[in-house]
């Protein structure tokens, strides 16, 4: 049963070790030579960091076979994994088109490619099989130049059935140079009607006000709360929400223990600023959402009642999402018995004395 919403999920890091090292096996990757076995590679492929940098060098690594021709094998075993195994109604994918593009191409070829590339993983999300209302996220980034990352924006305006809104990616702590340009192509896409999140305050050098006003969500956004609470009565006021991906934290080194995020969960709350549950890299984690959800209440970071707000804010900042409200409560209206049926079937039941 579809229950839960997903808003920050990348396409890279969201294959699962297995998938990807069979695929590796399966194409004699030179990737394989490098590990014994699958043991190995699934060790050198989820264990923690000690930076963000140094972990987002692991998205380089699947990026490089997320050609074209591949894309739709990963798709499908995602969305497959997403509707079994974590019960999602609703998934939005974030990548940078550009990166999956033939890297022998001209950059101008490359740009024209990003096309293609939005259409693979847009029909290839959309199965009847697995039904999930999915959109897409494309992303900018830091290590392209402004043409490259403006035809990111334009792209997104271009393909509004296949694309909800637009990103920026690449480590929340190199943007400060270029801080100017990120903040005139967020003007530019909220100018075309676009909506917007963006990787922001993840870190402790990633804080950066002047782009808090283009963002209608934050990707993370976790030292907010931590380091800069006064801010929070601004998030509230203009009803931003935060992209939380728990177990991100401790990947990259980010967060040392679990009591940091449940300062982030009580002040968010206090302030009232909504938060949503997501997962960032199902698969360079091993995670899968309900188990990110169950991590928070076994640590109690937060309770059920929390819980249950997290996942409603999750579809209330859905930018894709079709319906007024979330499949639990859709399902209440047609799972509840009419209640002359009930006392019909409660008349004929015999209480045991």
């Amino acid at each position: 049963m579809a229950l839960y919403a997903d808003l920050h999920r990348h396409l890279g890091g969201s294959v699962v070790p297995r998938i990807l090292w069979r695929y590796l096996q399966r194409h004699d990757s030179d990737l394989v030579q490098r590990f014994s076995d699958y043991p190995e590679f699934e060790d050198f492929y989820t264990r923690p960091r000690n930076t963000l940098d140094e972990y987002l060098e692991l998205h380089t690594l699947v990026e490089s076979v997320q050609t074209a021709e591949a894309l739709p094998y990963f798709i499908y075993r995602l969305m497959r994994g997403a509707y079994i195994f974590e019960n999602l109604a609703y998934l939005e994918l974030r990548y940078t088109p550009y990166l999956r593009t033939p890297t022998h191409l001209s950059q101008t070829q490359r740009i024209d490619f990003m096309a293609e590339i939005v259409e693979i993983v847009g029909k290839a999300s959309r199965l009847n099989e697995y039904p999930i209302v999915t959109s897409q996220i494309l992303c900018m980034h830091t290590k392209l130049p402004y043409e490259v990352n403006r035809a990111i924006v334009e792209m997104a305006a271009q393909f509004r059935d296949y694309v909800c809104g637009i990103d920026v990616a690449g480590g929340d702590n190199h943007y400060a140079e270029r801080l100017d340009e990120f903040v005139e192509l967020y003007a530019h896409a909220r100018s075309l009607g676009l909506n917007t999140t963006g990787h922001l305050y993840e870190t402790r050098e990633g804080g950066y006000p002047e782009l808090l006003p283009y963002l209608m969500r934050i990707g993370h956004g976790i030292q907010i709360p931590i380091h800069y609470p006064h801010l929070l009565k601004q998030l509230a006021d203009q009803h931003q929400c935060l992209e939380v991906c728990p177990t991100t934290y401790f990947k990259t080194g980010t967060l040392e223990d679990m009591n940091q995020l449940k300062l982030v969960f009580d002040r968010c709350f206090e302030a009232g600023v909504d938060i949503a549950i997501c997962t960032d890299n199902a698969g360079l984690h091993n995670m899968r959402l309900p188990f990110e959800y169950e991590n928070l209440l076994t640590h109690d970071i937060i309770g059920f009642k929390e819980l249950q707000a997290c996942q409603d804010a999750a579809f209330r900042h859905a930018f894709a999402w079709p319906y007024g409200q979330r499949p639990a409560s859709l399902l209440t209206g047609l799972l509840k018995p009419d209640e002359m049926n009930g006392q019909a079937v409660n008349s004929e039941v015999a209480v045991p004395s």
